[in-house]
């Protein structure tokens, strides 16, 4: 299993950054280099706990689904996104936002498996992981621009 942690400090209320986070066409907006869209479940505003999405997006030269639900979620604080359909093995992505003096602590604590054995684990290794961290750390930037010039 590989986990990736990150941390965003970022100037805006909680409330406006966690909804940010769980909007579908922000998601869109944040992964434009990606193509994402959305080809089933919740495909616009804000998805809630037990609710589903699909996305099609590029990656590695390929066009990618990747179908994730809602497991978790307290308002304001955290929600839980897991792949339900997917190139994963397994697929987990923890979403915390912690009040400090004058921002949120936006954590993303992302945990997966790789399918293919030693050649997964090896992709995992060498390109996966970079990707991905890459990926949400863009994604990050963007929220963190419209949250705080919300």
């Amino acid at each position: 299993m590989t986990t990736i942690n990150l941390s965003t400090k970022i100037k805006a209320s909680k409330q406006v950054i966690f909804d940010l986070s769980r909007n579908i066409d922000i998601h869109k907006l944040s992964t434009a280099k990606s193509n994402e869209t959305v080809i089933d479940g919740v495909t616009s505003g804000l998805i809630n706990v037990n609710e589903t999405v699909t996305w099609r997006g590029k990656h590695f030269g390929f066009y990618l689904t990747h179908k994730s639900i809602i497991s978790a979620m307290n308002l304001y604080d955290y929600f839980v996104d897991e792949m339900v359909e997917g190139k994963f093995k397994s697929f987990k992505h923890e979403h915390s936002f912690i009040d400090g003096n004058g921002f949120v602590m936006m954590i993303d604590k992302i945990q997966y498996q790789t399918p293919y054995g030693i050649f997964g684990k090896l992709f995992d290794l060498l390109i996966l992981k970079k990707h991905l961290t890459n990926f949400i750390t863009e994604r990050n930037s963007v929220l963190k621009e419209l949250a705080e010039n919300h």
